[in-house]
């Protein structure tokens, strides 16, 4: 705290001095429940002051006491009350293995309710939802695109990722599963970087720099990366060695914000991601076709090669005066995903070679206020955004005869489907303490959309958190949910064109993908046992109609989205975390169960027999898993720290309909890191040496067995691996 004025040696009453309040802010336990004005009620203690005469701040003093204040009003405008949260700190990042060298995706598996996936598959998933993950950078929306940015966001530039899921304040629409809210790093603007290489198994390679620093009233950090190795994406074996994967991965980050005043700031977010992947390739296959008069090829031969591009830009005003907080910011996005067949190869295994071309671009304005008036904090805003996709195929076929056998005369056979899409919403809610125990968070929601279909809804939402006593805080709600379909992948399909050809559907029924509408209940508590050991549990309830999935239905590494007609989604979520100091250790757990009925979209998809199963049944969806966990612990001793982390599965579902499970797994990381402090390093900067072993215990487990709906191939974790790095801050 900072104290202007003229102060005297002794005991000075609060009412003689004028008080500068940095990083204030009131949070009950576990769920973010915001009390941004609460001081302004509570009876502000006596200082002991040291030092006669005034104290002047000086232009940085200035610069960070008004940095922090904006940091706290946009936090005002993102509220968490009634929703469940889970937070990873920088701190807790660098203790895992790997630190913020590992991807995105790999750090939110030790979040609760986080199920591993294979990289076709999305990744991960989010309470058993398929997608659907909401990013956001400083509050403000980055829009999806044609690949989500599990691998498109560098972990090197985040001060706090936290997991916002359940029933979340009606700010939050359109992508409900989960919300990953990214705080950027604090401490970086003090001119000055540094610079790592890491590497290790599987030829992989990655140098990286960052630089942040001042000047005058804007700060501004940048961090660019680029990555190669042979195990771009999951392997096809079980093995150790992977055929025809290599990638290569660039990324970029950069954030910049001026004061434009005391009251307003003006901050600016741009990157890109660039990667590119060979498709691994399975040995020992057979070819299924005759192809200018070839029917002998070997499968490790195959070369199919797949770029992925996404650029984001985020322009945001913000301004706050007296009790009212408001931020507009523009945001656009491209991103295209192109696979490149192996023409000759795909022929002759799968009867197709499908060049796959999709893009997506995406503008956008978003606006948030917030008001606060006593007990109630009163806030509303709006976003609009359009976007224009394309989605060009150009398949090379074989024609059927009379008795559906492939005859040897490939051809092609193109479509290109461009389309204009809008997205609308507009939001208000109010967030009442009704005491000091009990606040009540009730909004309503009403959005719109304009695609391949039009639909719209007004969405209610309300939450109770009550907090009996200090350290102890329950929580329910229910929100209702809208869920645009992902434009980019919706696109229909030409099916007559394929006719008497070996890319013909069993199935030719093609309804529109629909928007899903969602009942979500969401009930649990948090306790802080200790002053160092907390412990929460959620459990939670979703019924769906028109249930959106995704699958891969071909050999490109692009996904299809389609509805089930019904669905329901249940799981409960224990957690725990102790942090003492130099110790920090985590304990995750979560039990779901999501089945579905009916596909009521892009029926073609599927088989025959699978689609007449799943009218009559409810089946697991592929990415259903019944028990997942994480957990880990990491310790810091005089500049050496141990990490730990583990993740368990039940396994996947496989077979038929999805009527079966892969078989359970669990891989444990184990990472060691020094800080050295050498005596050239300027300022005492340290020089950073770590190790890292992943799957200790090399246990090679599936993540996909290449059956199931939307499954195309088989998809293995990756063998034990050793990776080393250096870093020297500057």
């Amino acid at each position: 705290m900072l104290i202007s004025g003229v102060a005297k040696v002794g005991r000075v009453e609060r009412k003689s001095i004028v008080f500068i309040m940095l990083g204030f802010g009131a949070e009950a336990v576990g769920f973010g429940l915001l009390a941004p004005r609460a001081f302004a009620q509570e009876q502000l203690p006596t200082i002991d002051v040291v030092a006669e005469g005034p104290t002047l701040p000086s232009a940085s003093e200035i610069l960070i006491r008004d940095t922090q204040r904006m940091d706290r009003a946009r936090d005002n405008l993102s509220p968490r009350g009634g929703a469940t949260a889970y937070d990873l700190g920088r701190q807790a990042i660098e203790g895992l293995p790997q630190g913020d060298n590992a991807s995105l995706d790999k750090i939110v598996l030790q979040m609760p309710g986080v199920t591993q996936d294979s990289v076709a598959s999305g990744d991960f998933h989010i309470r058993n939802e398929h997608a659907n993950v909401q990013y956001r950078i400083n509050g403000v929306l980055l829009p999806d695109g044609v690949s989500g940015f599990g691998q498109i966001l560098d972990p090197a530039f985040i001060g706090n990722l936290a997991l916002i899921d359940g029933v979340l304040p009606s700010r939050y629409g359109l992508r409900t599963s989960g919300i990953l809210d990214i705080t950027t790093r604090s401490g970086v603007f003090d001119n000055g970087g540094d610079v790592s290489l890491y590497g290790g198994s599987y030829s992989s390679i990655m140098p990286r720099l960052s630089y942040g620093g001042t000047s005058g009233k804007t700060q501004y950090f940048a961090v660019g990366r680029f990555f190669s190795n042979g195990l771009g994406m999951e392997n096809l074996t079980i093995g150790h060695q992977a055929f025809h994967d290599a990638s290569q991965q660039g990324r970029f980050f950069g954030y910049a914000s001026t004061m434009l005043d005391d009251a307003t700031r003006l901050s600016v977010i741009t990157g890109f991601s660039i990667n590119r992947y060979q498709i691994p390739n399975n040995p020992g296959q057979s070819p299924q076709f005759t192809v200018f008069g070839i029917n002998d090829f070997n499968s490790l031969n195959i070369n199919e090669n797949q770029v992925e591009r996404s650029f984001y830009n985020v322009l945001a005003w913000q301004r706050s005066v007296g009790d009212i907080d408001a931020q507009v910011a523009y945001f656009s996005r491209y991103s295209s995903v192109h696979y490149i067949p192996d023409q000759l190869g795909d022929l002759l295994f799968n009867g197709v070679a499908s060049n796959v071309f999709r893009d997506s671009l995406l503008n956008g304005v978003q606006g948030d206020a917030a008001l606060h008036a006593g007990p109630n904090t009163v806030r509303f805003g709006f976003q609009v955004s359009a976007e224009y996709t394309r989605a060009i195929n150009s398949n090379t076929v074989l024609p059927l005869d009379g008795d559906g056998n492939a005859i040897d005369a490939p051809f092609t056979l193109g479509e290109a489907v461009p389309k204009t899409g809008f997205l609308g919403s507009v939001y208000a809610e109010d967030e009442w303490r009704i005491n000091d125990q009990l606040t009540l968070n009730a909004g309503l929601r009403f959005d719109q959309m304009n695609q391949y279909v039009s639909a719209n809804q007004l969405s209610p939402r309300f939450s109770l958190v009550y907090v009996p006593m200090e350290g102890t805080a329950f929580h329910i709600g229910y929100a209702r949910y809208f869920t645009p379909p992902s434009q980019s992948l919706s696109a229909p399909v030409d099916q007559a064109i394929y006719a008497n050809t070996t890319l013909q559907p069993e199935v030719t029924t093609q309804s529109p993908v629909r928007p899903e509408r969602s009942h979500y209940f969401d009930a649990g508590v948090t306790q802080q046992l200790t002053p160092q050991l907390s412990t929460g549990i959620d459990v939670y309830y979703k019924n769906a109609r028109n249930l959106l999935d995704d699958g891969q239905f071909g050999q490109a590494y692009v996904l299809t989205t389609f509805n089930y007609d019904r669905a329901y989604n249940t799981g409960v979520e224990f957690k725990a975390n102790y942090q003492d100091e130099n110790l920090r250790a985590y304990a995750n757990f979560a039990w779901a169960r999501q089945r579905a009925t009916q596909v009521s979209s892009n029926q073609y998809l599927f088989g025959a027999d699978e689609l007449a199963y799943i009218d009559s049944h409810y089946i697991y969806t592929d990415h259903a898993q019944k028990i997942s966990a994480s957990a880990g612990f990491s310790y810091l001793w005089q500049g050496t720290r141990f990490g730990v982390d583990l993740i368990y599965g039940s396994g996947l579902r496989s077979g038929f309909a999805n009527t079966e499970s892969l078989s359970p797994y669990a891989q444990v990381n184990l990472g060691l890191s020094h800080d050295f402090k050498l005596s050239d390093a300027g300022k005492g900067q340290p020089l950073t040496v770590r190790f890292d072993i992943i799957n200790l215990f090399d246990h090679g487990y599936a993540i996909r067995d290449g059956s199931g709906i939307g499954v195309f191939a088989p998809q293995y974790a990756q063998r034990r691996s050793f990776y080393a790095g250096l870093s020297y801050k500057f």
